[in-house]
């Protein structure tokens, strides 16, 4: 079994716990950065209609819900969400929250999806499971229309220069693999998070990688103590 296909199945695994996991560990907060996400986005992209956003990692569909959700607030005319993630288990969820999204089964690498037909490509907490990371970026700048964006929440790798990195880093390491592992009774997959933000890239890092294919960050900021970093790039 490959890496990828390895996270995959652990996914599969903690599936049905999943949102009450997150919705714990990170006390309810995800919710304000996903929700900045999103209006953030919409004002960048300044269109009253929006025919189609992709939501990478898809999950259990907390994004998409997200993505609905802010577009009615802002009077914007959202036509299609579409979810794309390669765990059966974690869209299972998804399906029946959102029952009328349309969910397909695929990696973010290899989308089955057009050339220049999304307006927006969105990908939280899933872009450092992604083993062919630069491969996935080139399809991101494929399936965007010019001009189109990509928006990224990821916990990211910082330095230990202040007193609170070292409480972050006690609670990821420490906490989080406990309780994470209580909920879901996988204490594994709780592991592999923090270690996986541990070996994952820096902000710098990432902007590159996006330049790289031809995604131009615009905005980077992280939140709650840098716990969190939102990215938006535009599709040059």
């Amino acid at each position: 079994m490959s890496k990828q296909e390895k996270i995959v199945s652990m996914f599969n695994d903690i599936a049905g716990t999943y949102d009450l996991a997150n919705r714990v560990l990170s006390m309810g907060i995800d919710k304000s950065w996903r929700d900045k996400a999103c209006n953030l986005a919409y004002s960048f992209y300044g269109k009253d209609t929006v025919s189609k956003i992709v939501d990478v990692a898809c999950g259990t569909g907390d994004m998409i819900d997200y993505w609905q959700k802010t577009a009615g607030k802002n009077g914007i005319n959202l036509e299609q969400v579409v979810g794309v993630d390669p765990s059966v288990g974690m869209m299972e969820v998804a399906k029946k929250k959102l029952p009328d999204v349309e969910f397909i089964e695929a990696g973010a690498a290899q989308m089955p999806l057009d050339s220049d037909s999304a307006d927006v490509i969105s990908i939280s907490y899933g872009i450092r499971n992604v083993v062919q990371r630069q491969e996935a970026f080139d399809e991101f700048a494929r399936v965007l229309k010019k001009d189109g964006l990509v928006v990224i929440l990821e916990f990211t790798k910082n330095k230990k220069e202040k007193p609170l990195d070292y409480v972050t880093d006690f609670y990821m390491n420490k906490i989080l693999p406990t309780l994470g592992g209580m909920i879901s009774r996988n204490k594994e997959a709780y592991t592999y998070l923090p270690n996986s933000i541990d070996e994952f890239l820096t902000q710098d890092n990432l902007c590159a990688e996006l330049r790289q294919a031809g995604l131009e960050p615009i905005y980077v900021k992280g939140f709650s103590m840098n716990i969190s970093t939102l990215f938006i790039a535009r599709k040059i």
